[in-house]
């Protein structure tokens, strides 16, 4: 049987990560990359793994390529503290390993639970991610947010689904749209983007239509629309930002930086 070892990375997430750790309790190794928790996350990780590394923030793909390196073996199973394999991917996952992994990396579907009830439609699901692969093959990627693994090789996809437990409430979802909007911003800005007032307008517009109508969110009834909603102001956002960026960039003495 091919061992297996999970990676997850936290900060102040004693919240979340038991279940987290209990979900993934079943790999033979289980990697914690913390970058400082002040909370009671360390306490926890110990319960399940000895294997608990200390990094300074470097960035997502950074810091999971990190915990990627810390493995002591070369099938990884990348999960969020705020994530949990469900039971029918846990099995899916040991049966892969038991015929040897025939593939390079497998996509796995995530299901979110917000305001309430799963999300099943629009832009949150079935959100497939590359998160069981080979280290030897593939690597995390990205810029300051939207990592994913890159694989070189053949992949495939299972049927089992991680369970994402992405917000406590609404006002985290306000909270982490904030400052996940100014990270994007960031990286349009390297990427040479320009938040034209054609991008200001129909970036968000297009966002809600694709979400909530062509995706079908409303069919998630509230939580749905609100999912769609708030993809709009969250790329409204990221573009409002990107154009203080630029005028920073262009005002004397400016620093390009948000304020």
């Amino acid at each position: 049987m091919e061992p297996v070892s999970a990676t997850i990375i936290t900060c102040n997430e004693a919240h979340a990560v038991a279940d987290a750790l209990r979900s993934v309790s079943w790999a033979d190794e289980i990697i914690i990359v913390d970058s400082g928790s002040a909370d009671a996350t360390l306490r926890i990780c110990r319960d399940y793994t000895d294997k608990i590394f200390h990094r300074d923030w470097t960035g997502f793909a950074d810091q999971k390529n990190h915990a990627v390196d810390r493995a002591s073996n070369d099938w990884i199973l990348s999960i969020d503290a705020d994530e949990r394999v469900g039971p029918g991917l846990r099995g899916e996952i040991e049966d892969a390993a038991r015929a040897g992994f025939r593939l390079r990396g497998y996509r796995i579907p995530r299901r979110a639970f917000f305001m309430g009830r799963w999300i099943r439609h629009g832009d949150w699901y079935p959100d497939c991610q590359m998160r069981l692969f080979d280290r030897r093959h593939g690597r995390w990627r990205g810029g300051r947010v939207h990592e994913s693994v890159a694989v070189e090789g053949p992949t495939g996809s299972m049927r089992g689904e991680i369970l994402h437990y992405c917000y406590r409430d609404f006002s985290e979802y306000l909270r982490k749209l904030e400052r996940y909007s100014t990270l994007a911003a960031l990286d349009c800005r390297d990427r040479g983007r320009r938040a034209t007032p054609w991008a200001l307008v129909s970036g968000p517009l297009g966002v809600f239509a694709r979400a909530y109508l062509l995706r079908r969110g409303f069919l998630d009834g509230v939580p749905g629309f609100a999912v769609a909603a708030m993809g709009a102001v969250s790329t409204f956002s990221k573009y409002a930002k990107l154009r203080e960026l630029e005028q920073g960039a262009r005002a004397p003495g400016g620093t390009g930086t948000p304020g």
